[in-house]
């Protein structure tokens, strides 16, 4: 399948692996990459830029095919050391870079410098628009459905898609929501120029994560996740769990005098627990009401495969049958 999404990455299928906290080693990037998608290395998961040089060299070894690099940009009180993480970036070869989180100009210049070719994640129309003018050469818009950070605006893939699609002119990625065939075909036909995929790669066998956490996401149902930090506007999209309904009480409990400090035990340094050591209810972690649509753990390629045969299948086939002869 040709897009503009492909032609710009060297890909052969319009499939992203969107960063993931704890889930974006090289494991998982070489597998989507050598599948024929994008796979990409979380960066900030890795505790220094040393750590991330090593990630890219370990990923370049199990994968010759394009992969890219996750970097979030984020207030915090001990900033993150970019400069060193974007100079492993660049002098690992990697030439895609994934930006989240805060806007990226900043960085773009010696991003840019590079070769390197960015795609920002955005959840509303409006900051798809500022990265497109900062020079982003694609946009992920990720829809309220998504896990993780959704943004605001609460606006669904059903109405943000279309609307990405009448303003923008840089391609762009459906991301939120996506789990299969289906979902690519709905995204194409939005106008969306393939899809992002975070929680369906998290139930894969490559997927470096304790199996609790596979398994959790097989037995969950579209009715399982909870937005928290609402009251911080610092929103996220997390698997429901006794940690979980514990922050929500606190957040009912607290209302407007609500302080990060209140929740820390429930969202801070947790997902090594979860991720690593299966430690289901040790707090909050991002994952899509999509999980809905999660039924097995197959290995990467057989995930992209099926994605693919079903798409052609509903193209030629279904939709193709409803058309007048």
């Amino acid at each position: 399948m040709r897009t503009r999404i492909t032609e710009l990455f060297g890909i052969r299928h319009p499939i992203i692996q969107g960063g993931m906290h704890y889930v974006g080693f090289a494991d998982l990037a070489a597998a989507v990459s050598n599948a024929g998608g994008l796979g990409i290395i979380t960066a900030l998961t890795q505790r220094t830029p040393e750590a991330l040089a090593n990630e890219i060299r370990r990923c370049r070894e199990m994968t010759d095919a394009p992969f890219g690099v996750n970097l979030t940009f984020l207030p915090a009180l001990a900033q993150p050391d970019y400069p060193g993480y974007i100079r492993a970036i660049i002098e690992g070869g990697v030439k895609i870079v994934e930006t989240a989180g805060n806007n990226p100009q900043k960085w773009m210049p010696v991003l840019k410098e590079a070769g390197i070719k960015v795609i920002h994640k955005c959840t509303s129309v409006r900051h798809a628009l500022k990265a497109e003018a900062i020079g982003c050469d694609a946009v992920s818009v990720d829809g309220f459905e998504c896990g993780g950070h959704p943004g605001e605006d609460d606006v669904p893939n059903f109405i943000l898609l279309p609307r990405a699609a009448e303003e923008l002119r840089v391609p762009f990625v459906a991301s939120g929501g996506m789990a299969d065939g289906r979902s690519l075909v709905a995204a194409l036909a939005l106008g969306a120029e393939g899809m992002n995929m975070g929680t369906r790669f998290i139930a894969t066998r490559e997927a470096p994560v304790h199996e609790n956490v596979k398994q959790a996401i097989v037995a969950a149902s579209e009715l399982d996740t909870r937005l928290v930090m609402r009251p911080l506007r610092n929103t996220e999209r997390v698997l429901t769990n006794t940690a979980v309904e514990r922050l929500l009480d606190k957040e009912r409990q607290l209302g407007s005098a609500l302080r990060f400090e209140d929740i820390a035990a429930e969202v801070a340094g947790v997902y090594p627990r979860i991720m690593k050591e299966g430690e289901m209810d040790a707090g909050a972690w991002s994952c899509g009401m999509v999980a809905g649509l999660i039924h097995d753990v197959p290995t990467v390629q057989e995930l992209i495969d099926r994605i693919m045969a079903q798409a052609e299948s509903l193209i030629r086939q279904r939709l193709g049958a409803m058309l007048e002869q």
